[in-house]
Protein backbone atom coordinates (compact mmCIF):
# COMPACT_ATOMS: atom_id res chain seq x y z
CA UNK A 1 0.00 0.00 0.00
CA UNK A 2 2.90 2.52 1.02
CA UNK A 3 4.48 1.67 -2.10
CA UNK A 4 1.41 1.97 -4.33
CA UNK A 5 1.27 5.66 -2.09
CA UNK A 6 4.99 6.50 -3.13
CA UNK A 7 4.63 5.83 -6.81
CA UNK A 8 1.18 7.96 -7.19
CA UNK A 9 3.17 10.84 -5.27
CA UNK A 10 6.04 10.20 -7.64
CA UNK A 11 4.04 9.95 -10.67
CA UNK A 12 2.13 13.28 -9.82
CA UNK A 13 5.70 14.83 -9.36
CA UNK A 14 6.34 13.58 -12.53
CA UNK A 15 3.20 14.66 -14.04
CA UNK A 16 4.00 18.44 -12.93
CA UNK A 17 7.57 18.34 -13.96
CA UNK A 18 5.85 17.09 -17.54
CA UNK A 19 3.13 19.88 -17.19
CA UNK A 20 6.31 22.71 -16.24
CA UNK A 21 8.43 21.40 -19.14
CA UNK A 22 5.74 22.18 -21.66
CA UNK A 23 4.80 25.17 -20.52
CA UNK A 24 7.68 26.48 -20.52
CA UNK A 25 8.44 25.65 -23.63
CA UNK A 26 5.35 26.81 -25.34
CA UNK A 27 6.70 30.35 -23.11
CA UNK A 28 9.70 29.68 -25.19
CA UNK A 29 8.37 29.17 -28.43
CA UNK A 30 5.82 32.41 -28.05
CA UNK A 31 6.27 35.53 -29.59
CA UNK A 32 9.18 37.67 -28.47
CA UNK A 33 10.06 41.16 -28.99
CA UNK A 34 14.47 40.02 -29.23
CA UNK A 35 15.96 43.14 -31.50
CA UNK A 36 13.12 45.66 -30.62
CA UNK A 37 14.70 49.06 -29.06
CA UNK A 38 15.74 52.57 -28.93
CA UNK A 39 18.80 54.77 -28.29
CA UNK A 40 17.24 57.80 -28.62
CA UNK A 41 17.79 60.21 -25.06
CA UNK A 42 15.85 63.56 -24.33
CA UNK A 43 18.58 66.35 -24.57
CA UNK A 44 19.32 67.85 -21.33
CA UNK A 45 18.91 72.18 -21.30
CA UNK A 46 22.32 72.44 -19.48
CA UNK A 47 24.13 70.52 -22.04
CA UNK A 48 23.59 73.74 -24.71
CA UNK A 49 25.98 76.82 -24.73
CA UNK A 50 24.14 79.50 -23.71
CA UNK A 51 26.53 81.63 -21.46
CA UNK A 52 27.18 84.28 -23.77
CA UNK A 53 23.83 84.38 -25.29
CA UNK A 54 21.41 83.91 -22.27
CA UNK A 55 23.73 85.68 -19.51
CA UNK A 56 22.65 86.08 -16.11
CA UNK A 57 21.05 88.89 -15.83
CA UNK A 58 19.28 88.95 -11.67
CA UNK A 59 15.90 89.25 -13.43
CA UNK A 60 12.78 87.38 -13.31
CA UNK A 61 10.23 85.00 -15.10
CA UNK A 62 7.47 86.75 -16.97
CA UNK A 63 3.94 86.41 -14.14
CA UNK A 64 0.92 85.55 -15.88
CA UNK A 65 -0.16 89.01 -15.81
CA UNK A 66 2.69 89.85 -17.74
CA UNK A 67 1.02 92.43 -20.40
CA UNK A 68 -0.16 94.68 -17.51
CA UNK A 69 3.61 95.84 -17.57
CA UNK A 70 2.55 98.29 -20.18
CA UNK A 71 -0.16 100.03 -17.97
CA UNK A 72 -3.31 100.18 -20.11
CA UNK A 73 -6.33 98.87 -18.74
CA UNK A 74 -7.92 98.31 -21.83
CA UNK A 75 -5.41 95.60 -23.14
CA UNK A 76 -6.18 93.89 -19.42
CA UNK A 77 -9.56 93.55 -20.24
CA UNK A 78 -9.17 92.38 -24.03
CA UNK A 79 -7.24 89.98 -22.75
CA UNK A 80 -9.32 88.90 -19.73
CA UNK A 81 -12.57 88.45 -22.50
CA UNK A 82 -11.12 86.41 -24.81
CA UNK A 83 -10.11 84.35 -22.52
CA UNK A 84 -13.69 83.73 -21.55
CA UNK A 85 -15.06 83.43 -25.21
CA UNK A 86 -12.42 82.37 -27.82
CA UNK A 87 -13.82 79.47 -29.41
CA UNK A 88 -9.80 78.79 -30.04
CA UNK A 89 -9.86 77.83 -25.84
CA UNK A 90 -12.87 76.19 -25.98
CA UNK A 91 -11.32 73.90 -28.38
CA UNK A 92 -8.35 73.14 -26.44
CA UNK A 93 -10.50 72.58 -23.01
CA UNK A 94 -12.70 69.69 -25.09
CA UNK A 95 -9.50 68.06 -25.72
CA UNK A 96 -8.38 68.23 -22.43
CA UNK A 97 -11.60 66.55 -21.52
CA UNK A 98 -11.80 63.82 -24.16
CA UNK A 99 -7.97 62.95 -22.47
CA UNK A 100 -9.29 62.91 -19.33
CA UNK A 101 -12.02 60.26 -20.50
CA UNK A 102 -9.50 58.07 -22.11
CA UNK A 103 -7.74 58.19 -18.80
CA UNK A 104 -10.71 57.27 -16.79
CA UNK A 105 -11.65 54.79 -19.60
CA UNK A 106 -8.16 53.24 -18.95
CA UNK A 107 -8.25 52.98 -15.17
CA UNK A 108 -11.42 51.37 -15.39
CA UNK A 109 -9.73 48.37 -17.04
CA UNK A 110 -7.51 48.03 -14.26
CA UNK A 111 -10.88 47.21 -11.80
CA UNK A 112 -13.08 44.35 -11.40
CA UNK A 113 -15.82 44.52 -13.59
CA UNK A 114 -19.55 43.64 -12.55
CA UNK A 115 -22.73 43.43 -14.54
CA UNK A 116 -26.21 42.02 -14.29
CA UNK A 117 -28.37 40.71 -17.02
CA UNK A 118 -31.81 38.93 -17.69
CA UNK A 119 -32.51 37.39 -20.68
CA UNK A 120 -36.40 35.07 -21.19
CA UNK A 121 -36.12 32.56 -23.97
CA UNK A 122 -39.82 30.84 -25.56
CA UNK A 123 -38.07 27.70 -27.63
CA UNK A 124 -39.49 24.51 -29.09
CA UNK A 125 -37.13 22.24 -28.29
CA UNK A 126 -36.77 19.31 -30.56
CA UNK A 127 -38.42 15.55 -29.85
CA UNK A 128 -35.11 13.64 -31.67
CA UNK A 129 -32.11 15.34 -30.22
CA UNK A 130 -30.23 15.85 -27.20
CA UNK A 131 -33.04 16.75 -24.54
CA UNK A 132 -35.26 13.96 -24.04
CA UNK A 133 -39.35 14.31 -23.45
CA UNK A 134 -41.73 15.59 -22.16
CA UNK A 135 -38.79 18.28 -22.23
CA UNK A 136 -38.03 17.65 -26.17
CA UNK A 137 -40.74 18.02 -28.77
CA UNK A 138 -42.22 20.74 -26.38
CA UNK A 139 -42.51 24.72 -26.13
CA UNK A 140 -40.46 25.69 -22.98
CA UNK A 141 -40.07 29.59 -21.68
CA UNK A 142 -36.89 29.68 -20.21
CA UNK A 143 -35.75 31.87 -17.76
CA UNK A 144 -31.93 33.09 -16.68
CA UNK A 145 -30.74 35.87 -14.72
CA UNK A 146 -27.08 36.19 -13.54
CA UNK A 147 -24.48 38.41 -11.66
CA UNK A 148 -21.66 38.26 -13.45
CA UNK A 149 -17.76 39.53 -11.88
CA UNK A 150 -14.37 39.65 -13.81
CA UNK A 151 -11.04 41.07 -13.34
CA UNK A 152 -8.02 40.53 -15.47
CA UNK A 153 -4.74 40.20 -13.07
CA UNK A 154 -2.43 42.30 -15.43
CA UNK A 155 0.58 40.15 -13.89
CA UNK A 156 3.06 41.98 -16.40
CA UNK A 157 1.14 46.08 -15.92
CA UNK A 158 0.17 46.41 -19.70
CA UNK A 159 -3.10 47.78 -18.22
CA UNK A 160 -1.26 49.96 -15.26
CA UNK A 161 0.99 51.07 -18.13
CA UNK A 162 -1.35 52.30 -20.41
CA UNK A 163 -2.74 54.07 -17.63
CA UNK A 164 -0.10 55.98 -16.73
CA UNK A 165 0.12 56.66 -20.24
CA UNK A 166 -3.17 57.77 -20.24
CA UNK A 167 -2.40 60.33 -17.40
CA UNK A 168 0.60 61.95 -19.00
CA UNK A 169 -1.55 62.08 -21.92
CA UNK A 170 -3.78 64.27 -20.20
CA UNK A 171 -0.81 66.31 -18.37
CA UNK A 172 0.00 66.41 -22.14
CA UNK A 173 -3.03 68.57 -22.93
CA UNK A 174 -3.19 70.67 -20.34
CA UNK A 175 -0.05 72.16 -21.43
CA UNK A 176 -1.26 72.06 -24.53
CA UNK A 177 -4.38 74.18 -23.46
CA UNK A 178 -1.81 76.30 -21.99
CA UNK A 179 -0.33 77.27 -25.03
CA UNK A 180 -3.02 78.23 -26.67
CA UNK A 181 -3.95 80.15 -23.80
CA UNK A 182 -0.72 82.07 -24.42
CA UNK A 183 -0.50 82.15 -28.38
CA UNK A 184 -4.37 83.95 -27.54
CA UNK A 185 -3.14 86.29 -25.12
CA UNK A 186 0.47 87.32 -26.67
CA UNK A 187 -1.80 87.56 -30.12
CA UNK A 188 -3.67 90.25 -28.57
CA UNK A 189 -0.92 91.94 -27.26
CA UNK A 190 1.04 92.39 -30.44
CA UNK A 191 -1.98 93.11 -32.22
CA UNK A 192 -2.49 95.84 -29.49
CA UNK A 193 0.35 97.27 -29.92
CA UNK A 194 0.27 97.23 -33.76
CA UNK A 195 -3.03 99.33 -33.75
CA UNK A 196 -0.73 101.79 -31.16
CA UNK A 197 1.52 101.68 -34.22
CA UNK A 198 -0.72 102.55 -36.63
CA UNK A 199 -2.30 105.30 -34.65
CA UNK A 200 1.47 106.80 -33.73
CA UNK A 201 2.04 106.51 -37.56
CA UNK A 202 -1.47 108.11 -38.18
CA UNK A 203 -0.31 111.23 -36.17
CA UNK A 204 3.04 111.81 -37.91
CA UNK A 205 1.11 111.42 -41.31
CA UNK A 206 -1.32 114.31 -40.11
CA UNK A 207 1.66 116.62 -38.96
CA UNK A 208 2.59 116.09 -42.40
CA UNK A 209 0.00 117.00 -44.01
CA UNK A 210 -0.11 119.97 -42.15
CA UNK A 211 3.77 120.65 -42.86
CA UNK A 212 2.99 120.48 -46.66
CA UNK A 213 -0.31 122.45 -46.21
CA UNK A 214 2.34 125.67 -44.66
CA UNK A 215 4.37 125.01 -47.55
CA UNK A 216 1.72 125.24 -50.38
CA UNK A 217 0.56 128.40 -48.57
CA UNK A 218 4.16 129.98 -48.78
CA UNK A 219 4.75 128.31 -52.20
CA UNK A 220 1.78 130.78 -53.12
CA UNK A 221 3.01 133.66 -51.58
CA UNK A 222 6.15 133.28 -53.22
CA UNK A 223 4.40 132.79 -56.89
CA UNK A 224 2.46 136.31 -56.65
CA UNK A 225 5.83 138.01 -55.63
CA UNK A 226 7.64 135.76 -58.29
CA UNK A 227 9.92 133.78 -56.58
CA UNK A 228 7.93 130.49 -57.28
CA UNK A 229 6.41 129.59 -60.53
CA UNK A 230 3.36 126.76 -60.91
CA UNK A 231 5.86 123.98 -61.11
CA UNK A 232 6.75 124.72 -57.09
CA UNK A 233 3.03 124.87 -56.75
CA UNK A 234 1.68 122.04 -58.58
CA UNK A 235 4.70 120.07 -57.02
CA UNK A 236 3.58 120.87 -53.26
CA UNK A 237 0.07 120.44 -54.11
CA UNK A 238 1.05 116.63 -55.31
CA UNK A 239 2.96 115.79 -52.62
CA UNK A 240 0.21 117.10 -50.00
CA UNK A 241 -2.14 115.04 -51.75
CA UNK A 242 0.31 112.16 -51.48
CA UNK A 243 -0.05 113.33 -47.75
CA UNK A 244 -3.48 112.43 -47.17
CA UNK A 245 -3.84 109.34 -49.45
CA UNK A 246 -1.18 107.77 -47.16
CA UNK A 247 -3.62 109.04 -44.42
CA UNK A 248 -6.23 107.06 -45.51
CA UNK A 249 -4.23 103.84 -46.01
CA UNK A 250 -3.41 104.46 -42.47
CA UNK A 251 -7.33 104.98 -41.20
CA UNK A 252 -7.97 101.82 -43.64
CA UNK A 253 -4.90 99.44 -41.56
CA UNK A 254 -6.88 100.56 -38.27
CA UNK A 255 -10.34 99.45 -38.94
CA UNK A 256 -8.57 96.11 -39.92
CA UNK A 257 -6.75 95.73 -37.04
CA UNK A 258 -9.54 96.41 -35.12
CA UNK A 259 -11.39 93.26 -36.95
CA UNK A 260 -8.71 91.26 -36.73
CA UNK A 261 -8.36 91.90 -32.10
CA UNK A 262 -12.42 91.29 -32.29
CA UNK A 263 -11.99 88.07 -33.91
CA UNK A 264 -9.22 87.00 -31.22
CA UNK A 265 -11.66 88.19 -28.98
CA UNK A 266 -13.95 85.38 -30.36
CA UNK A 267 -16.74 88.60 -31.15
CA UNK A 268 -17.91 90.11 -34.24
CA UNK A 269 -16.84 92.59 -36.13
CA UNK A 270 -18.17 95.56 -34.82
CA UNK A 271 -17.07 94.71 -31.21
CA UNK A 272 -13.31 95.96 -32.98
CA UNK A 273 -14.82 99.38 -33.73
CA UNK A 274 -15.55 99.93 -29.98
CA UNK A 275 -11.95 99.66 -29.18
CA UNK A 276 -10.15 102.81 -28.09
CA UNK A 277 -7.33 104.20 -28.82
CA UNK A 278 -4.36 101.94 -26.90
CA UNK A 279 -2.23 104.29 -24.02
CA UNK A 280 0.84 101.43 -23.67
CA UNK A 281 3.62 102.40 -21.54
CA UNK A 282 7.55 101.35 -21.97
CA UNK A 283 7.03 98.45 -19.42
CA UNK A 284 9.89 96.76 -17.17
CA UNK A 285 13.02 96.68 -17.97
CA UNK A 286 14.50 93.12 -19.63
CA UNK A 287 16.81 91.26 -17.71
CA UNK A 288 17.22 87.57 -18.13
CA UNK A 289 17.01 85.62 -14.93
CA UNK A 290 19.77 83.94 -13.55
CA UNK A 291 18.34 79.94 -13.85
CA UNK A 292 18.43 79.86 -17.80
CA UNK A 293 18.39 77.74 -18.92
CA UNK A 294 17.48 74.79 -16.88
CA UNK A 295 14.63 76.15 -15.08
CA UNK A 296 13.09 77.19 -18.72
CA UNK A 297 11.83 73.77 -19.24
CA UNK A 298 9.47 74.15 -16.62
CA UNK A 299 8.45 77.42 -17.46
CA UNK A 300 7.05 76.45 -21.17
CA UNK A 301 4.31 75.00 -21.90
CA UNK A 302 5.54 73.57 -25.48
CA UNK A 303 8.31 72.08 -23.51
CA UNK A 304 6.10 70.68 -20.89
CA UNK A 305 3.24 69.37 -23.41
CA UNK A 306 6.40 67.67 -25.46
CA UNK A 307 8.13 65.90 -22.10
CA UNK A 308 5.03 64.47 -20.94
CA UNK A 309 4.22 62.86 -24.16
CA UNK A 310 7.97 61.11 -24.10
CA UNK A 311 6.36 59.81 -21.11
CA UNK A 312 3.49 58.93 -21.77
CA UNK A 313 5.09 57.15 -24.97
CA UNK A 314 7.35 55.05 -22.52
CA UNK A 315 4.38 53.71 -20.85
CA UNK A 316 2.79 52.73 -23.59
CA UNK A 317 6.33 50.83 -25.39
CA UNK A 318 6.15 49.03 -21.30
CA UNK A 319 2.49 47.80 -22.17
CA UNK A 320 3.13 46.81 -25.75
CA UNK A 321 5.86 44.59 -24.50
CA UNK A 322 3.00 43.25 -21.64
CA UNK A 323 1.11 42.32 -25.22
CA UNK A 324 4.00 39.40 -25.02
CA UNK A 325 3.09 38.10 -21.89
CA UNK A 326 0.18 35.65 -21.09
CA UNK A 327 -3.26 37.31 -20.13
CA UNK A 328 -4.47 35.96 -16.86
CA UNK A 329 -8.69 36.52 -16.28
CA UNK A 330 -10.77 35.62 -13.40
CA UNK A 331 -14.45 35.65 -13.53
CA UNK A 332 -17.28 34.39 -11.80
CA UNK A 333 -21.38 34.20 -12.21
CA UNK A 334 -24.03 33.29 -9.80
CA UNK A 335 -27.92 33.49 -10.41
CA UNK A 336 -31.40 31.31 -11.50
CA UNK A 337 -31.99 29.38 -14.57
CA UNK A 338 -35.15 27.47 -14.92
CA UNK A 339 -38.37 26.93 -17.35
CA UNK A 340 -41.68 28.77 -16.81
CA UNK A 341 -41.67 30.93 -13.86
CA UNK A 342 -42.84 28.33 -11.10
CA UNK A 343 -39.59 27.43 -10.15
CA UNK A 344 -37.41 30.41 -11.18
CA UNK A 345 -36.89 31.62 -7.67
CA UNK A 346 -36.11 28.67 -6.02
CA UNK A 347 -32.91 26.88 -4.90
CA UNK A 348 -33.60 24.30 -7.18
CA UNK A 349 -32.93 26.89 -10.16
CA UNK A 350 -29.14 28.20 -8.48
CA UNK A 351 -26.43 28.61 -11.16
CA UNK A 352 -23.01 29.35 -10.78
CA UNK A 353 -19.33 29.38 -12.50
CA UNK A 354 -15.88 30.25 -11.81
CA UNK A 355 -12.62 29.94 -13.31
CA UNK A 356 -9.72 31.56 -14.78
CA UNK A 357 -9.15 31.90 -18.25
CA UNK A 358 -5.42 32.14 -19.94
CA UNK A 359 -4.34 33.72 -22.91
CA UNK A 360 -0.84 33.26 -24.48
CA UNK A 361 0.32 34.74 -27.77
CA UNK A 362 2.17 32.19 -29.77
CA UNK A 363 1.83 32.78 -32.94
CA UNK A 364 0.50 36.28 -34.44
CA UNK A 365 1.99 36.52 -37.74
CA UNK A 366 4.54 39.64 -36.24
CA UNK A 367 1.61 41.26 -34.92
CA UNK A 368 2.82 42.41 -31.57
CA UNK A 369 6.44 42.85 -32.88
CA UNK A 370 5.17 45.58 -35.45
CA UNK A 371 3.07 46.90 -32.88
CA UNK A 372 5.80 47.79 -30.76
CA UNK A 373 7.75 48.95 -33.19
CA UNK A 374 5.23 51.23 -33.71
CA UNK A 375 5.87 52.21 -30.15
CA UNK A 376 9.41 52.59 -30.40
CA UNK A 377 8.91 54.70 -33.69
CA UNK A 378 6.29 57.10 -31.55
CA UNK A 379 8.98 57.56 -29.18
CA UNK A 380 11.68 58.62 -31.42
CA UNK A 381 9.17 60.95 -32.58
CA UNK A 382 8.46 62.53 -29.44
CA UNK A 383 12.01 62.36 -28.07
CA UNK A 384 13.34 64.40 -31.26
CA UNK A 385 9.97 66.62 -31.16
CA UNK A 386 11.13 67.32 -27.31
CA UNK A 387 14.73 67.94 -28.22
CA UNK A 388 13.30 70.15 -31.36
CA UNK A 389 11.01 72.35 -29.14
CA UNK A 390 13.84 72.72 -26.62
CA UNK A 391 16.27 73.90 -29.59
CA UNK A 392 13.21 76.48 -30.45
CA UNK A 393 12.93 77.33 -26.91
CA UNK A 394 16.25 78.38 -26.28
CA UNK A 395 17.08 80.12 -29.79
CA UNK A 396 13.63 82.19 -29.67
CA UNK A 397 15.04 83.77 -25.73
CA UNK A 398 18.23 84.40 -27.24
CA UNK A 399 16.95 85.70 -30.46
CA UNK A 400 14.62 88.24 -28.97
CA UNK A 401 16.91 89.03 -26.45
CA UNK A 402 19.35 90.11 -29.04
CA UNK A 403 17.05 92.15 -30.60
CA UNK A 404 15.34 93.92 -27.63
CA UNK A 405 19.50 95.04 -27.36
CA UNK A 406 19.68 95.91 -31.12
CA UNK A 407 16.49 98.15 -30.87
CA UNK A 408 17.72 99.84 -28.19
CA UNK A 409 21.22 100.72 -29.21
CA UNK A 410 19.29 101.44 -32.43
CA UNK A 411 16.89 104.08 -30.61
CA UNK A 412 20.15 106.42 -29.61
CA UNK A 413 21.30 107.19 -33.12
CA UNK A 414 17.89 107.02 -34.52
CA UNK A 415 16.55 109.98 -31.58
CA UNK A 416 19.86 112.51 -32.74
CA UNK A 417 19.10 111.91 -36.30
CA UNK A 418 14.79 112.90 -35.41
CA UNK A 419 16.18 116.09 -33.60
CA UNK A 420 19.00 116.93 -36.39
CA UNK A 421 15.91 116.34 -38.90
CA UNK A 422 13.45 118.12 -37.40
CA UNK A 423 16.13 121.22 -36.66
CA UNK A 424 16.94 120.89 -40.32
CA UNK A 425 13.23 121.15 -41.49
CA UNK A 426 12.26 124.19 -39.67
CA UNK A 427 15.62 125.67 -41.01
CA UNK A 428 15.03 125.25 -43.86
CA UNK A 429 11.12 126.31 -44.08
CA UNK A 430 12.16 129.21 -42.52
CA UNK A 431 15.05 129.97 -44.97
CA UNK A 432 11.89 129.19 -47.84
CA UNK A 433 9.87 131.52 -46.25
CA UNK A 434 12.13 134.21 -46.31
CA UNK A 435 13.20 133.58 -49.79
CA UNK A 436 16.84 132.76 -48.83
CA UNK A 437 16.15 129.09 -50.40
CA UNK A 438 14.04 126.79 -53.10
CA UNK A 439 11.08 124.54 -52.25
CA UNK A 440 13.25 121.15 -53.32
CA UNK A 441 15.60 121.97 -50.01
CA UNK A 442 12.03 122.22 -47.86
CA UNK A 443 10.72 119.10 -49.76
CA UNK A 444 13.96 117.57 -49.03
CA UNK A 445 14.40 118.07 -45.54
CA UNK A 446 10.83 117.45 -44.82
CA UNK A 447 11.41 114.00 -45.94
CA UNK A 448 14.46 113.58 -44.54
CA UNK A 449 11.97 114.66 -41.14
CA UNK A 450 9.08 112.61 -42.00
CA UNK A 451 11.73 109.40 -42.30
CA UNK A 452 13.15 110.17 -39.37
CA UNK A 453 9.99 110.73 -37.07
CA UNK A 454 8.79 107.50 -38.27
CA UNK A 455 11.67 105.36 -37.79
CA UNK A 456 11.89 105.93 -34.28
CA UNK A 457 8.49 105.73 -33.75
CA UNK A 458 8.47 101.99 -35.13
CA UNK A 459 11.46 101.42 -33.41
CA UNK A 460 9.84 102.37 -30.07
CA UNK A 461 6.84 99.91 -31.20
CA UNK A 462 9.46 97.28 -32.02
CA UNK A 463 10.59 97.42 -28.84
CA UNK A 464 7.66 96.81 -27.24
CA UNK A 465 6.53 93.78 -29.46
CA UNK A 466 10.05 92.21 -28.50
CA UNK A 467 9.32 92.41 -25.06
CA UNK A 468 5.57 91.06 -25.59
CA UNK A 469 7.52 88.32 -27.48
CA UNK A 470 10.83 87.40 -24.90
CA UNK A 471 7.71 87.62 -22.76
CA UNK A 472 6.21 84.30 -24.16
CA UNK A 473 9.52 83.07 -25.37
CA UNK A 474 10.18 82.78 -21.32
CA UNK A 475 7.09 80.79 -20.92
CA UNK A 476 4.43 84.18 -20.13
CA UNK A 477 4.30 82.72 -16.73
CA UNK A 478 3.55 79.27 -16.56
CA UNK A 479 4.48 77.08 -14.42
CA UNK A 480 4.38 73.01 -14.54
CA UNK A 481 3.67 72.16 -11.22
CA UNK A 482 3.35 68.64 -11.81
CA UNK A 483 7.23 68.88 -13.55
CA UNK A 484 8.70 65.86 -10.99
CA UNK A 485 6.71 63.59 -11.81
CA UNK A 486 6.87 64.20 -15.28
CA UNK A 487 10.97 64.09 -15.03
CA UNK A 488 10.84 60.41 -15.13
CA UNK A 489 10.28 60.41 -18.37
CA UNK A 490 14.19 61.18 -19.25
CA UNK A 491 15.27 57.98 -17.87
CA UNK A 492 11.84 56.06 -19.03
CA UNK A 493 13.32 54.57 -22.12
CA UNK A 494 15.93 52.94 -19.97
CA UNK A 495 13.44 51.52 -18.00
CA UNK A 496 11.37 50.37 -20.80
CA UNK A 497 14.09 48.47 -22.77
CA UNK A 498 15.53 46.87 -19.33
CA UNK A 499 12.41 44.96 -19.71
CA UNK A 500 13.34 42.24 -21.25
CA UNK A 501 16.22 41.37 -19.04
CA UNK A 502 14.33 41.09 -16.29
CA UNK A 503 11.57 39.01 -18.08
CA UNK A 504 13.61 35.80 -19.57
CA UNK A 505 9.61 34.42 -21.09
CA UNK A 506 10.88 36.66 -24.00
CA UNK A 507 14.19 37.10 -23.92
CA UNK A 508 15.98 36.50 -27.15
CA UNK A 509 16.92 32.92 -27.82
Amino acid sequence: MKSQLNHGVATTRVAKVGVSVIFAAALSACANYAGIHSNKEMAQPQTFATQQSLPAEAGHWPSAGWADQFGDAQLKALIEEALKGSPTLEQARARVAAASAYSETAKANTLPQVGASYSYTRQLYSGTALVPPPVGGSWQSENKGLLNASYELDLWGKNREALKASTSEVQASVADAEVVRLTLTSSIARSYNQLARLYVLRDIAQQEIDQRTQIDRITAGRIATGLDTEVERKTALANLATSRAALTALDGSIVTTRYQIAALLGAGPDRGLAIARPVLGVGDDVNLPDNLPADLVSRRPDLTAARWRVDAITHEVKSAKAEFYPDINLSAAIGLDAFGFGRFLTAASSTMSAGPAIHLPIFDGGQLRAQLKGRYADFDYAVATYNQTLVTALSEVATQLAEVRSTDAQLVDAQVAQDNARRAGQLALTQYKAGLTNQLTVLNADMNALAADQAVANLKLNRRDQQIVLAVALGGGYTDTSSGAASAANSGMNSATSVAQANPVVAAH
